[in-house]
């Protein structure tokens, strides 16, 4: 009993994962991997089926298999996702023009982001 009710919940945790990654995709405030390598590891324990169906997925799933092979991420993913994120930030702070401190909280967020994700360590090639 106890194992189904753990099982349960890591399925509905990959559920939410899921769900904020979808998110993710159109808010740029809201990163979509790392809630879809929540959601991988929280299905891999918990539903198999969904576990591969993200691995296998055309558009992240070569990420998510890379991350849980060798927890590393692609240069060129790296760089897409700088450019996403000063792009989408530039444009909020943009238009939250004359409101410093809004502008200075995104700053901070956008800046955390861009440390964060450059201390993931790179794939090796070769």
């Amino acid at each position: 009993m106890r194992q189904k009710i753990k099982r349960w919940f890591l399925f509905m945790a990959g559920a939410v994962f899921f769900s904020l990654g979808l998110v993710g995709v159109l808010l740029p405030l809201l990163p979509t991997t790392p809630f879809m390598i929540l959601a991988a590891a929280c299905f891999a324990s918990s539903s198999p089926r969904f576990h591969q169906a993200l691995l296998n997925n055309r558009w992240f799933g070569a990420d998510l298999r890379r991350w849980e092979s060798t927890r590393t991420m692609k240069r060129v993913t790296k760089k897409r996702a700088t450019l996403l994120i000063i792009l989408t930030f530039g444009f909020s702070i943009v238009l939250l023009w004359g409101d410093i401190a809004l502008q200075g909280m995104l700053l901070g967020i956008a800046t955390l982001l861009l440390f964060f994700l450059w201390r993931i360590p790179e794939e090796r090639l070769g």
